[in-house]
């Protein structure tokens, strides 16, 4: 069908006869797009455990793979995916290298009355299937911002994207100077111990300092908490490095503190998300006078349930039966954006939230909580 506009260019009745001689296009371009974002973006993705292998007394490392042995997705060292159980998620950082893509590991702390962590460590074994998303996240190295000296603070399992990032280094030979310094309660809860210290020995752009907090006996390396003056001990002057920081909720801060005393800008550290906050109610702006163990009532999708308020609404939602999408669960990827219809919550100060967001009272399910009854539009 010729434009309307078309008489208006020079040539365009031969530029037309072209148009005509041409085979129709039937082609279903729209399927193969579907396709493609599938496979390198995929919403769900249902796993095959292939192992199951012990990292140390609390911690497995899960390695998936696709039923028919194709790669999975591509992912950068640093990411995640959200693992779906018992009507809820978690995000677990993949651990090992984008360079081999015919399987992903996950490795889980086993958390005290985690409702994820103790059912994989406890009753996941090889040939069960789980269902995850595809890669997601902002924690991974950026060549052109973050440079080609690196210091990676880790704490527990928060050694994981790490590891992924150091086994990145070594499979694709990348010019990366890369020094962790890794946090452990004794030793025997160090975790990939042995590859981390072959990898250092082996390659001389890769430094990985262990720290303990209980020195048992035969222990000779550094102790204690990775203080301002350890961290400069061991890694010297962090300069414009870029710092990663990745552990429990109580590392971040404290890690803050000590690089703020080192003079490091807070525009040259990067957090990973790490869960809603143990205590909201320490937060500043949590309202003064009001229980934490108070219930109020919820509604949302017609329904209305009893919750604390020190509970965030993704996880009262949840056990309610309303399962809003969700990843991250830290307050940063918004896939549980809601918005608030009526009533108040507390949005904790980890929430990512839009410019526009506080206008149009929409929060992030995962860290905020109810303070009164509220109505939700989910």
């Amino acid at each position: 069908m010729k434009h309307h506009l078309a008489p208006l260019f020079d040539g365009h009745d031969d530029v037309q006869a072209e148009i005509d001689r041409r085979p129709p296009d039937t082609a279903d371009h729209a399927a193969a797009t579907r396709r493609i974002i599938g496979t390198y973006h995929p919403a769900r993705l249902t796993l095959t455990v292939s192992a199951v292998i012990a990292e140390g007394p609390s911690t497995v490392t899960l390695r998936l793979r696709l039923p028919d042995g194709t790669d999975l997705p591509p992912f950068l060292a640093g990411q995640y995916v959200a693992l779906f159980a018992d009507g809820t998620s978690r995000p677990y950082a993949i651990s090992s290298s984008p360079a081999r893509p015919g399987h992903w590991d996950l490795t889980a702390l086993r958390v005290p009355g985690g409702r994820i962590s103790n059912h994989l460590a406890d009753t996941v074994k090889a040939g069960d299937t789980l269902v995850t998303t595809g890669p997601m996240g902002t924690f991974h190295h950026n060549p052109l911002f973050h440079g080609g000296d690196v210091v990676f603070l880790a704490g527990g399992s928060g050694v994981a994207p790490a590891m992924s990032m150091i086994r990145d280094i070594v499979d694709h030979k990348l010019d990366r100077r890369f020094h962790l310094l890794y946090g452990s309660r004794s030793a025997d809860d160090i975790l990939f111990r042995e590859e981390l210290d072959a990898l250092a020995a082996d390659h001389p752009n890769i430094r990985v300092d262990h720290v303990v907090t209980e020195a048992g006996p035969g222990w000779a390396g550094p102790t204690g908490f990775l203080t301002a003056s350890l961290i400069e001990m061991l890694a010297g002057p962090l300069d414009g490095r870029m710092v990663y920081v990745c552990g429990p909720q109580a590392l971040y801060p404290y890690a803050l503190t000590q690089l703020a005393e080192l003079g490091h800008p807070p525009r040259r550290i990067r957090f990973e998300a790490n869960n809603a906050p143990a205590d909201p109610t320490t937060q500043p702006h949590w309202p003064t006078d009001t229980a934490p163990d108070a219930e109020v009532t919820v509604t949302a999708r017609g329904r209305s349930f009893r919750t604390r308020r020190d509970r965030p609404l993704l996880d009262a939602l949840e056990d309610a039966g309303i399962r809003p999408e969700a990843a991250c669960r830290s307050g940063e990827c918004s896939l549980c954006r809601v918005r608030v219809v009526k009533g108040t919550v507390h949005t904790a100060e980890e929430a990512r939230l839009r410019l526009s967001d506080e206008k149009f009272g929409y929060t992030h399910s995962c860290v905020a909580y109810p303070i009164t009854d509220v109505e939700l539009d989910v």
